[in-house]
């Protein structure tokens, strides 16, 4: 298997995912889902979401029963968490508020209770606790963030 196949849309390396993934997210005939390999397509600027290895077969971003987090990065209804069903708008508030680590919290809580289902809810079909971490460090790395520490620091 080629680790470097890219997305014929647009060029991006994408990642595997299980078939198991594809089929629960895909709101399109189950007739139309292949036995071959296919590929996660992260790139925002792209509306492929999946994509055949050999490159003859793509599902796009209306051909999902979810939004795509990786499609809309800043869109604050869009989910970052699937299973716990955490938005991005969630996140930022509660970071506002300095407590986001009550989302971390919970959805930790949720895996270790064996309570996740990534591999069929979140489109990458991979853990969306990375997706979650990036954006907090995101948010901390913004000028908003930095702002808000040192307001903090002068009280």
């Amino acid at each position: 298997m080629n680790d470097t196949v890219k997305c014929p849309e647009c060029g991006t390396k994408g990642h595997i995912v299980e078939g198991a993934t594809m089929k629960s997210l895909l709101a399109v005939s189950l007739r139309e889902v292949r036995e071959v390999p296919y590929r996660f397509c992260a790139n925002a600027d792209c509306d492929v979401v999946y994509y055949s290895d050999d490159g003859t077969q793509t599902f796009t971003t209306v051909q999902v029963r979810e939004r795509v987090y990786q499609k809309e990065p800043e869109a604050a209804d869009v989910l970052i968490c699937y299973c716990f069903r955490h938005t991005l708008g969630d996140i930022r508030q509660q970071f506002d508020q300095a407590e986001v680590t009550t989302i971390i919290d919970d959805i930790n809580v949720g895996i270790q209770s064996g309570q996740c289902a990534c591999d069929w809810r979140n489109p990458q079909g991979s853990c969306c606790l990375g997706n979650v971490r990036q954006m907090v460090k995101r948010l901390q790395s913004s000028d908003r963030f930095r702002d808000h520490m040192s307001e903090s620091d002068e009280s």
